[in-house]
Formats: structure tokens, C-alpha cells, sequence
């Protein structure tokens, strides 16, 4: 094992020497995060069909041992919204013992991938397949919350999406007018600040306004209090669950999907996590690390857990330096376990709908789903494929079809992309190739050549060497005249790699680019008159472009973090 592939960032951290200062802004940023997730650990423990302290257990457990063990300076873990269906699943199937015995699975299937170098294969899963059932969870989730957020009298929802619908539409004349009036209300709290105090902890705020409003006008709502009488103070002792080889049989294929979901999820955070931060994590670590923590929570009678996306952003904009802005995340949730546990009574089931119901609106990322919607009609297929299966039928079936589609549809594209010439005639282009395409090269300005389709996993060797540059360049010119085709993750991926590179301060022209890439990158505005990149025809006019460029007034440069 080398260091740069594995070993905690918080070790990293502790050689590189830690500040006061530093601890003093990881502090106020790890506060900011545990505000935020409190109501939301909560939500997601009961959507799980757990109950509220169980989603607290395992923000503090799996959210420490994420930070300490992690491969991420900033990842932020706890339960999310991507497990609420399997776990749901696996609680009605299997009973809780059957989740916490998956949970170990999972954690132990997360550290062999680690072990075994597979950080990387997330970089090869088509988007189409993450967009697609990442929207379909969170129709699922929201769907979920219908009952408590109306304040509907049913015995029991069934756990199929079509069966559920129409329980809601049967008990229609059950609706409690109070209890919508809390969802409501609890719904306009948090969209009204997200746009006139966005740094507010709007779930945090909705939750102490509408608990207040509930005991003081005496609402007959349904809270937490009267759903679960009986939540214990405190973090149970650790444990392990009844385990037998029928069991681990039973629920092995749930392991596999949490273990899957913890990856994905993780890994897209961490990246999201060094774009904003401009860090660079260590992938297989971080598997290593989300499976100690995932073996953690189940000891501690906890739910699954991985990396959260907006936790970590939120971590990342309160000035988080460090992993130990995690770790206090993790500790102030636990002083709220400990002493104020008694709260979480008086929390109205409607207000943790209106939570959920924001939280699967975020989920379901709808501008890039209707920017793929815009795509060939191989990605389409591909994306409402992978949600409609996701919806009706099953998430493992839903990622297996989506993957094994797009690969197909891939193999067909790239089959097309092949031309037999038979005129027995050399290509003057490809012979006039230069073969040092340094030559003449402006200082200030990196050249990349792609030779060949341009797919998910090109933009992480790109992004890598460009990090192994040192000081960024003020242009880039990446050479596409031998990219025959651009699909959705391969746009996805210009995308993340032009970003990235606006963010370091360097201007990127695009030299060559052939029909059908074009037409792609237009679709998702990155074509010539948006202004977010340059084309040039060819190699030649790329040099000059990237000459009159520095030229121009001065670009800030930006250097990027040099991290093991």
C-alpha cells in the first residue's frame, strides 16, 4: 500500500501540524454542520422506517469515523437520502437485525473495494444511470412522506409506489387540515430563507418555529413524541446482531446495494468536496473509511451511512480546514443526544416531511435531469429507463439494466464511429500530426491531446495531471480532432474538467472538435457563443488563440493544493 493511495487525511493533517486558528475555524464549522443535520438525521432515521435516534446514532458514530479514517479533508457522513428505500426494504423483509447484519456486510464489502484499488471505478458508471435512479429515490422519498405531511389515516402504506398512491387517494377524506397547515408552514420557513437568508440553518430554524407553534396552540398533530414514546438518552453499548449463515444468505444482496449506494454517493461527495475546496482525495481510503464507519453504525445498532453531498458543502462554505471539522460534527450531535434528547418529542411529523420533501427535491437534480432529457435518444432511453425502474420495480434492478444498457449502447456508438476505407488512400490530416505538439507552445498555456472517444473516466486522468502540473496554466488546449464521439458522461465530464479549471483561473479552448462532440457540448451550452469556452479549428489557431489570450489583461492564478 503506498501512501498516496492510502492512509487518513487526518494524519496528513496532524504531520503537516495543526493551528489553533485552524481548530478554531473547524470548530464553527463543524456547529454549523451538526445545526444542519440534526432535524435532518432525524427525518431520514423515521423515512427509513427506523425511528429518530437511530438516524442521530449514526450521524455521531459513522460521521466520526468518516472524518478520522476518511481519504477527504472535508467529507461530511452520515445516513442520506439514497439508503431510505433500501433500508426500508430490508426492515420489512429481514427486521432490524437484518439490516445491522447487511450493514456489516456492507462495511466490510466498502474496505476490501478500498483495499483492492476500486476508487476509481465510480469514473466508469454512465450518468444517465446515477441521474436516473438518484431521481427516482427521491420520488420515492418524497411519496413517503405524503401520509405525515397530510396527516392521512392509514393503517399501513404498502411499500410499492403504484399500492401507495392509491392508499393516499383512498384515504383522501382522512386529511387533518392542522397538520397540513404545520407541513406548510414548516415548507415556507425553509424555501423563504434558502432565498432571503441562505446561511441560516433553515430545517433547524422550521423545526424550533412549528414545535413551538404546536405546544402553544395546542395542535392535534402527530409528533415524534407520540409516534415514538419511548426514544432512549444516550448511545447504546456496542453489539453485535444474531448471526447465522441463513441470515448472511438472506440479506447479502442488500449488502451489495448499500455497500454500492455508500460507494457512489461517497466518492461523487468527495469529488464535489475537492472542486469546492480545491483538495484532491484519496479514493480507496475513503472506501476504507466508509466501511469502518458503516461497521461502526451497525455496532451501535445505527443505520448505513456514507458521504453526504450537501453536509459536505455546507462543511466546506462555514470555513471547514480540516477532517476534525467532521469530527465535531459528530461530537456536538452527541452532546445533543446526551442532554436533549427529551426535545425531539415535540418535533411534528409534518415538519420532518417538509424536510424530506426538500431533501428529494435536492436529490432529484432536475435541471441535469432535463439537460439529459435534451441528449440523444440513446441517453434518454438509458436515464428513463434506470428511473422508471427505479420507481415501480427496484433499485439493484434498476442500476444493473441502466449499466448493462448504456454499456450496449455504448459498444453500438463506438462501433458506428469505425470507418473501412477501402480506396487504399492515407489520411493527409493524420500524417501531418505533429509528433511534438510542445513545439512553439506559449508559456502559461498546458496542451492536452484526447485520441479517441471521450468517456466518464478521461476527465480524472486530465484533472490528475493537471494537478501534477504545480502552478496552473493560465490556458489549456485540448486537442479533440481525434474524439469521434461525445456521449452524456463524457459531456458530464468536459463539464467537471472545464469547471475545474475556470476555478484555477485557466481559460480552455478547444481545438478540432468534431460535428458530433460539438452538437453534444451545445445542448448543455458549451458551445462557441456561450462564452464558457473557446474552439479553435485546429491546432495552429488554438496556439494563436491561446497567445492573443494572455495578452488580455492579466489572469489570476490559482495554485492547487499539492496532496498525497
Amino acid at each position: 500500500m503506498t501512501q498516496a493511495a492510502f492512509g487518513p487525511k487526518l494524519a496528513t493533517v496532524l504531520r503537516e501540524g495543526y493551528t489553533a486558528k485552524t481548530f478554531r475555524a473547524d470548530t464553527i464549522a463543524g456547529l454549523t454542520v451538526a445545526i444542519v443535520a440534526l432535524p435532518l438525521a432525524m427525518a431520514l432515521g423515521i423515512a427509513s422506517g427506523a425511528s429518530p435516534d437511530k438516524g442521530l446514532i449514526t450521524a455521531v458514530v459513522a460521521g466520526f469515523l468518516i472524518s478520522a479514517l476518511g481519504g477527504s479533508r472535508v467529507q461530511v457522513g452520515g445516513p442520506t437520502g439514497a439508503f431510505v428505500v433500501v433500508i426500508f426494504n430490508v426492515i420489512a423483509k429481514h427486521g432490524y437485525d437484518g439490516l445491522l447484519i447487511a450493514t456489516l456486510l456492507a462495511g466490510l464489502i466498502l474496505i476490501l473495494a478500498g483495499v483492492f484499488r476500486l476508487g476509481q471505478i465510480i469514473k466508469y458508471i454512465p450518468h444517465p444511470v446515477v441521474t436516473g435512479f438518484t431521481a427516482g429515490i427521491a420520488v420515492i422519498i418524497a411519496s413517503s412522506q405524503v401520509k405525515d405531511f397530510l396527516g392521512l389515516s392509514v393503517d399501513k402504506v404498502p411499500a410499492d409506489f403504484i399500492p401507495k398512491w392509491q392508499a393516499y387517494l383512498g384515504a383522501i377524506p382522512t386529511i387533518s387540515a392542522a397538520t397540513v397547515a404545520v407541513g406548510i408552514g414548516a415548507l415556507a420557513i425553509i424555501i423563504a430563507l434558502r432565498k432571503l437568508a441562505p446561511k441560516l440553518p433553515g430545517f433547524l430554524i422550521a423545526v424550533l418555529v412549528t414545535s413551538t407553534a404546536v405546544a402553544l396552540l395546542k395542535l392535534p398533530v402527530d409528533t415524534i413524541g407520540s409516534r415514538f414514546p419511548d426514544i432512549p438518552a444516550g448511545l447504546p453499548m456496542p453489539s453485535l446482531p444474531e448471526i447465522s449463515l441463513a441470515k448472511i444468505n438472506a440479506v447479502l444482496p442488500s449488502a451489495f446495494t448499500i455497500a454500492f449506494l455508500a460507494g457512489i454517493e461517497a466518492l461523487l461527495s468527495a469529488v464535489v468536496a475537492d472542486g469546492m475546496a480545491g483538495t484532491r482525495h484519496r479514493s480507496n481510503q475513503e472506501l476504507i473509511g466508509q466501511g469502518v464507519a458503516n461497521l461502526g453504525s451497525a455496532l451501535f445498532g445505527g443505520l448505513p451511512a456514507t458521504g453526504a453531498i450537501a453536509r459536505t458543502a455546507t462543511n466546506i462554505r462555514s470555513g471547514a480546514k480540516t477532517p476534525v471539522a467532521g469530527i465535531m460534527h459528530a461530537v456536538f450531535l452527541l452532546l445533543f443526544i446526551l442532554f436533549a434528547t427529551d426535545l425531539m418529542a415535540f418535533v411534528p411529523m409534518a415538519t420532518l416531511a417538509a424536510i424530506l420533501f426538500m431533501v428529494a427535491w435536492g436529490m432529484s437534480e432536475y435541471e441535469r435531469f432535463l439537460a439529459l432529457l435534451r441528449m440523444p435518444n440513446s441517453d434518454r432511453s438509458v436515464l428513463l429507463l434506470t428511473f422508471g425502474l427505479t420507481v415501480l420495480v427496484d433499485l439493484t434492478v434498476a442500476i444493473g439494466v441502466g449499466v448493462t444498457l448504456a454499456s450496449l449502447l455504448f459498444m453500438a456508438r463506438m462501433a458506428e464511429t469505425v470507418e473501412v476505407d477501402a480506396s487504399g488512400k492515407q489520411d493527409p490530416d493524420l500524417d501531418s500530426e505533429d509528433l511534438d505538439q510542445r513545439l512553439a507552445l506559449p508559456e502559461g498555456v498546458e496542451v492536452f491531446r484526447i485520441n479517441g472517444p471521450f468517456f466518464f473516466g478521461v476527465a480524472g486522468e486530465l484533472l490528475d495531471t493537471l494537478r501534477r502540473l504545480g502552478a496552473a496554466p493560465r490556458a489549456i488546449i485540448l486537442r479533440m480532432r481525434l474524439v469521434p464521439l461525445l456521449d452524456a458522461s463524457g459531456v458530464q465530464a468536459l463539464e467537471e474538467f472545464i469547471r475545474q479549471a475556470r476555478i484555477a483561473g485557466a481559460k480552455v479552448i478547444l481545438s478540432g472538435v468534431q460535428p458530433q462532440p460539438r452538437s453534444m457540448l451545445e445542448r448543455v451550452r458549451l458551445g462557441d457563443g456561450f462564452g464558457k469556452v473557446f474552439y479553435a479549428a485546429d491546432y495552429a489557431d488554438a496556439q494563436s488563440l491561446a497567445s492573443s489570450l494572455l495578452d488580455e489583461k492579466s489572469m489570476p492564478d490559482r495554485d492547487g493544493e499539492e496532496d498525497e
